[in-house]
């Protein structure tokens, strides 16, 4: 271990890993490149678009903002280590994705709202993801899945 690298372990999708990491790597790049997860995507590298959106010990968290050695001891989830599958079948149906930049993102935030609050209003569904950006969809398909989702489970 360098001044400039720092040895980190962590779950990733349940599984144990520890590796050396330059001490300004950020996680999602470290996800991508080292690990091979690439279902989260580098977007704005701001926190605002939320293309780069992982679970960290339980909460959704920007991968952009986020060192990997802040990751050190933490329990990380990407999209392949699966999400909902009611709700990835839900996006499928309602056609609630058309490039897939930002439904891995979409997905981990909706399965969290679903698990925070399991009967969201409309509004609510739009403001949980709002700070989602999709450029294709226009959103409509989108908060259909979540609500449709919600409504099944409730049922």
């Amino acid at each position: 271990m360098t001044a400039k690298h720092w040895r980190i372990a962590l779950t990733v999708n349940g599984e144990a890993i520890a590796r050396e990491v330059p001490v300004r790597l950020n996680l999602v790049d470290f996800l991508r490149h080292d690990l091979g997860f690439t279902g989260s995507h580098v977007g704005c590298e701001q926190g605002a678009c939320g293309a780069c959106t992982i679970v960290m010990d339980g909460e959704t968290v920007r991968g952009c903002l986020v060192l990997a050695v802040q990751a050190d001891g933490c329990a990380i989830e990407t999209i392949e280590g699966g999400v909902d599958d009611d709700l990835r079948q839900m996006f499928h149906t309602l056609n609630a994705l058309q490039c897939g930049f930002c439904t891995p993102g979409m997905l981990l935030s909706a399965a969290e709202l679903l698990r925070a609050n399991p009967d969201p209003s409309r509004d609510d569904i739009r403001d949980y993801l709002s700070g989602n950006f999709c450029r294709c969809t226009g959103y409509q398909a989108i908060v259909d899945a979540v609500e449709t989702v919600a409504k099944a489970r409730r049922s």
